[in-house]
């Protein structure tokens, strides 16, 4: 089943199950991925699940910053839905890399880059975003390469 049929069967199940908060989730992550397919091929254009994960983490970014943004404006009634819309998104991306699990993926892209100091970051930065494939943020890849380098 590729992502687009999973959003599709996740949709009915929460329909038959009446979980509103759920479906206007749902909802709102289809439309995403239509609106994205449509730019990207037409109407009848489907994306790979590449495609669709990154969509699905520019929806969970866009629900972190609103949640920075009320709790810094003082709602915190409107956070707590951005955050319970998070966690739904957050259940469709791939589990993430532990810390160990990141420092490892650095240093193996240190040493395939050959990188001796930061002025390579970006070298080492697009190794480690290839290969950690969207299961570690770009701030914290990057902030795991700058503390890795001399």
């Amino acid at each position: 089943m590729d992502f687009q049929a999973r959003i599709d069967e996740d949709l009915k199940q929460a329909m038959k199950a009446r979980q509103t908060d759920r479906l206007n989730v749902i909802r709102m992550l289809k439309s995403a991925l239509k609106l994205a397919s449509i730019e990207q091929g037409g109407m009848s254009a489907r994306l790979d699940d590449a495609a669709a994960l990154a969509i699905v983490r520019k929806e969970l970014k866009k629900r972190q910053d609103s949640i920075e943004q009320f709790t810094k404006g003082g709602r915190t009634d409107l956070a707590d839905k951005e955050k319970a819309e998070a966690a739904m998104l957050q259940e469709y991306l791939p589990q993430g890399l532990s810390a160990d699990e990141l420092a490892a993926l650095v240093s193996a892209c240190i040493a395939e880059a050959g990188a001796t100091s930061k002025a390579q970051m970006g070298a080492v930065m697009k190794l480690a975003v290839a290969k950690a494939e969207g299961r570690a943020d770009g701030k914290a890849l990057s902030a795991a390469v700058s503390a890795a380098l001399p």
